[in-house]
């Protein structure tokens, strides 16, 4: 091959050597990444507000009176459920809410008392509410069977709830159907304080279940229990100023019924006078009655509701049985009594004087019919 030849074999080769180096670099080249896709608007929705509750966190400077001490009053109708007292702030100071018997919002739920605790250097309260399970209550032992973790006073048996009669005042078995005997053993130790954490407070935490139980949804409290807040904050007779811890309406047989009968006192309560708007079974106190008046009460109070016969006087002492149409027993003699002879009626028998015997004639009728004859 000749000189001219191996020049432009040699330039054919090259050529084709760069355009195959053209080619694979052409087929390197990476091509840039899209741009990222705008991220997702976010549209914030607020959470919807808390259920309105009878007693919204209320902040108070000074710890709560101890627990009154009072007696249950035994529950009105079968299916109530009981709810202890406490006390609440107002304008006014502390006052006593009384405890009751309540009809709970539906089945299968419990209530959770209210409790004082001690935050941030105040006393705050935590509202009751109502929930399938008992939460935490700041240990405060308010009786009952509320001793202060739990509740022991009862439980729902399918749709009806039965009753721990070791615990709770249930007197009428023949109203009340559902009930049961079981002993609860306290390990709280009993006192009266009514506020958690703080100087003096009861020192509990809430326990697992509790949380739990905290955690559930809830229901406010009824009507009733508002409007039962309500009337004993504006009765003067429930403040502590007034009544020094010892309130005369320490608990009732239903919401709000503060006058109805079988409303119960605190122990060392002073009774309250028989006015208006005082509890109806405060009875007023007994009148002195004069020494004169004393044996006639006997006699009436001895025959209540007696009638007297033909309309005689009420009140009149009667020392022998009633005759029939007002007519007083025959005498021996058979003279009539003092009462038929114009005396005063009523008069014992006994006291009558016996009649006395016919006056002889005077003598001057004697002489004027000795005149007469001559």
């Amino acid at each position: 091959m000749s000189d001219s030849n191996r020049t432009m074999a040699r330039a054919t080769t090259c050529v084709s050597i760069g355009l195959a180096a053209l080619t694979l670099a052409a087929g390197c080249v990476v091509a840039p990444p899209p741009p990222p896709p705008p991220p997702p608007r976010v549209v914030y929705t607020p959470p919807p507000p808390p259920p309105a509750a009878v007693d919204a966190e209320v902040q108070a400077n000074e710890a709560p009176p101890p627990l009154p001490d009072y007696d249950q009053p035994p529950p009105p109708d079968d299916g109530y459920l009981w709810t202890p007292g406490y006390w609440a702030w107002g304008p006014g100071g502390y006052y006593w809410v009384p405890g009751t018997w309540v009809m709970p919002p539906r089945v299968g739920v419990l209530w959770t008392p209210g409790y004082w605790g001690f935050v941030g250097g105040v006393y705050l309260f935590h509202a009751g509410y109502w929930g399938p399970h008992v939460g935490f209550y700041g240990g405060v032992n308010y009786g009952f069977g509320y001793g202060g973790v739990g509740f022991a006073g009862g439980r729902w048996v399918g749709n009806s709830f039965a009753y721990n009669r070791s615990v709770t005042n249930v007197t009428n078995v023949t109203v009340i159907h559902n009930t049961y005997n079981e002993t609860v053993v306290n390990n709280v130790t009993v006192n009266k304080v009514s506020f958690n954490g703080g100087p003096g407070g009861i020192a509990a935490q809430p326990t697992p279940q509790e949380r739990a139980a905290a955690a559930e949804p809830h229901v406010p409290p009824t009507a009733l229990q508002r409007q039962h807040v309500q009337e004993a904050l504006h009765n003067p007779a429930l403040a502590v100023r007034t009544n020094g811890g010892h309130p005369a309406i320490a608990a009732t047989p239903k919401p709000a019924a503060f006058n109805a009968p079988g409303v119960v006192g605190a122990h060392g309560a002073a009774p309250l006078a028989r006015e208006s708007g005082a509890p109806a079974n405060v009875a007023p106190r007994p009148q002195a009655q004069p020494d004169a008046a004393r044996p006639m009460a006997r006699s009436i109070a001895a025959q209540p509701g007696a009638a007297q016969p033909n309309g005689a006087r009420p009140g009149a002492a009667q020392l022998a049985p009633a005759r029939p149409n007002g007519t007083a027993p025959a005498r021996p003699n058979g003279t009539a009594n003092n009462a038929a002879n114009g005396a005063r009626p009523g008069a014992p028998a006994a006291r009558t004087a016996p009649p006395k015997p016919a006056k002889p004639q005077p003598k001057s009728e004697e002489r004027k019919h000795e005149e007469g004859t001559h």
